[in-house]
């Protein structure tokens, strides 16, 4: 664990330099036995509305070796998979998919006996496991005829349940318009419980294992991927990538195909493109502005009462820390204590890393 230990805190010192709002690879500290441990590892999955599958599976498994590389414990923490557009198969598919591209990529590197900085050093089987929670899309939710967007998230649902997620959130129909009512989630929740216990797809792990269809899409998509992958291996992984701007490139072209499809009705959208009507808007959710100024005054007055040397002297040691290879969790927590704001804490951090803003490609 010495070893990796040092890898992976030579993997950090790098990563927050560029990232300090989402550090690929983190440390983490137990506040209950305040002790250190490796191996949280989570990958958030966004923009994939507006991406093929194959690369976004791509990107999505590309992002994920730069954990299991090192032998993460118990593996990569999670994935969180958003949903988008509404084709039922190809997002099962792209669950499916994730699996076989990770294990046929660690056996291609022990079989090919690839340098010791590329391969995995994975020894532990449970780094392998796939462990990963999907959120179905606010993105593809419309504006109108919002109660087409309950229909929507039950697709999407029932295709992550047939895909094999672990855990799940469905959105609410409204989300397009503002912030959910409280009809409006508890008809998510309900979404989720009605598939769960009366739709019957919860029986079996693999519910269209056999299918001739889905096989000949995995066979294409995993071709696909393939390809892809190695395009990014030749830049130098992910992080090289994401430097480089090529994922926010991708997903811009992407984003302007879809979009184009769109507006020439050549992909259709009920209710915006096709079967659209006169409609009246929806009661929103419409929040109290006497909560932001009640919250306001109570920021005053935390800051009014609370000891500012002893404040001071939290986030001028945490300042200090953070330019070192000192693990940052243990002054995040004294900051708190000494009643420092998020943002405060934010702000410290920012003028020792910078802050990051991604590349712009067009």
């Amino acid at each position: 664990m010495d070893t990796l230990a040092v890898q992976a805190e030579k993997d950090w010192e790098g990563f927050k330099k560029r990232y300090i709002s989402s550090p690929i690879l983190s440390k983490e500290w137990d506040l209950v036995t305040d002790e250190l441990f490796w191996g949280c590892y989570g990958l958030q999955v966004f923009n994939d509305d507006f991406c093929e599958q194959f690369i976004k599976a791509a990107d999505d498994c590309g992002d994920w070796f730069q954990g299991i590389r090192y032998d993460t414990v118990p593996g990569p923490d999670l994935l969180l998979e958003h949903f988008g557009f509404n084709d039922f198969y190809n997002r099962i598919l792209r669950e499916l998919i994730y699996p076989i591209i990770i294990h046929k990529y660690h056996l291609e590197s022990i079989m090919n006996k690839v340098t010791d900085d590329e391969k995995f050093h994975a020894k532990n089987p449970r780094s392998l496991q796939l462990k990963f929670h999907t959120q179905t899309s606010g993105e593809s939710l419309t504006a109108q005829q919002p109660n087409n967007n309950i229909v929507r998230v039950a697709i999407q649902t029932m295709a992550a349940v047939a895909g094999g997620t672990q855990s799940l959130h469905t959105n609410s129909r409204d989300e397009a318009l503002a912030l959910p009512t409280q009809e409006s989630a508890k008809i998510a929740l309900r979404t989720q419980q009605i598939i769960a216990h009366e739709s019957g797809i919860t029986k079996t792990a693999d519910p269209l294992a056999g299918s001739y269809y889905l096989e000949e899409l995995c066979d294409q998509i995993e071709i696909d991927v393939w390809k892809y992958l190695k395009k990014i291996e030749k830049m130098g992984g992910s992080v090289k990538a994401i430097e480089k701007g090529f994922f926010q490139s991708e997903i811009r072209a992407n984003a302007y195909r879809l979009k184009k499809e769109t507006d020439d009705a050549k992909r259709i959208i009920v209710g915006v493109n096709k079967y659209s009507e006169e409609e009246q808007q929806p009661e929103l959710l419409r929040i109290d502005g006497r909560i932001e100024i009640q919250q306001n005054k109570a920021i005053k007055k935390l800051r009014a009462d609370r000891d500012s040397k002893k404040l001071e002297n939290a986030l001028s040691a945490m300042q200090s820390a953070a330019d070192t290879e000192e693990n940052l969790m243990p002054y995040i927590v004294t900051a708190a204590k000494a009643f420092a704001t998020t943002g405060e804490i934010s702000n410290t951090f920012r003028e020792v890393f910078g802050e990051y803003r991604p590349k712009e490609v067009f």
